[in-house]
C-alpha cells in the first residue's frame, strides 16, 4: 500500500511539493516512508525551485555540489 499511495499522492500534486507532502502525511500509515517517496518524485519534477524558501532557510547547509547541480538543472520548458 505504501508505494501506490505515495505515487498517487505525487501524481496529484506534481507541481507543489508542499501540497504533495501534506496530502501524503494526512494519509497516515508509514508517513516518513510515504513522504520520502512522494517528495522524491515531486522534487524530481520541480527541482530545488519547488522547495519552499522557508524550508530552505531552516535546513542544514548542503554540500557545494548541490548548488552546482541546481545551477546545471535544465529549465522546465525543455530548453
Amino acid at each position: 500500500d505504501t508505494v501506490p499511495f505515495a505515487l498517487w499522492s505525487a501524481a496529484h500534486h506534481l507541481d507543489s511539493l508542499t501540497d504533495a507532502l501534506w496530502t501524503t502525511a494526512e494519509g497516515l500509515g508509514d508517513v516518513d516512508t510515504t513522504c520520502a517517496i512522494t517528495g522524491g518524485v515531486v522534487a524530481a519534477r520541480t527541482g530545488l525551485a519547488g522547495v519552499p524558501k522557508e524550508w530552505l532557510a531552516r535546513r542544514e547547509p548542503l554540500p557545494a555540489w548541490v548548488a552546482e547541480a541546481a545551477a546545471e538543472e535544465p529549465s522546465q520548458n525543455g530548453s
